[in-house]
């Protein structure tokens, strides 16, 4: 099956986990219609402490499904929304994407912009989990594995079922680093 999109989340305040809806609306240079990160510049917390007048390149969090099924398999109970994200993916490998990928989805766009980079809230909501979705390979390497961000470059509705297609930016391609 083509790569699509399984379930669609939001939520107006900032929580950690987002409720699952029928349709989110993204808004070109903004983000998600009425979620909490939607903005022109960035609305994440800990970054607005930081420099509030920093652009907004986490407008909308991916997660592949897929993610979800691995977790369960190592004992935590985890669901799309869960984790925060806006759009969750299925057949679509997202942390192999390079930097400036368009995704087409329903009637939107959106150019990933780099990985999630998860924080301790995610213990937070289930002790251990972190280590889960950030790990640590033998050779020192970092993995993330919380999903991407991205910027809307074009704005439309995004449903469960929509098909993504991937249009891949010029070489040389570089590799997604945490944002």
């Amino acid at each position: 099956m083509s790569p699509h999109v399984s379930q669609v989340h939001r939520s107006p305040v900032h929580g950690f986990s987002k409720t699952t809806v029928e349709v989110i609306r993204l808004i070109e240079g903004i983000g998600v219609e009425g979620d909490a990160h939607c903005g022109v510049t960035v609305q994440h917390r800990s970054r607005v402490k930081a420099n509030p007048s920093t652009p907004n390149m986490r407008q909308v969090h991916l997660i592949h499904e897929e993610l979800f099924d691995d977790l369960r398999a190592v004992g935590h109970d985890v669901h799309p929304g869960d984790l925060g994200e806006n759009i969750t993916t299925h057949g679509l490998d997202l942390l192999g994407l390079p930097v400036g990928t368009r995704l087409l989805i329903g009637e939107a766009i959106v150019v990933v912009t780099g990985l999630r980079n998860p924080c301790r809230q995610i213990n937070d909501f289930q002790a251990g989990l972190l280590k889960q979705v950030l790990r640590t390979q033998d050779d020192g390497q970092v993995v993330q594995l919380a999903g991407v961000m991205g910027i809307v470059a074009r704005s439309g509705a995004v449903t469960a079922g929509d098909r993504i297609k991937v249009e891949l930016p010029a070489e040389p391609h570089h590799p997604l680093t945490a944002i």
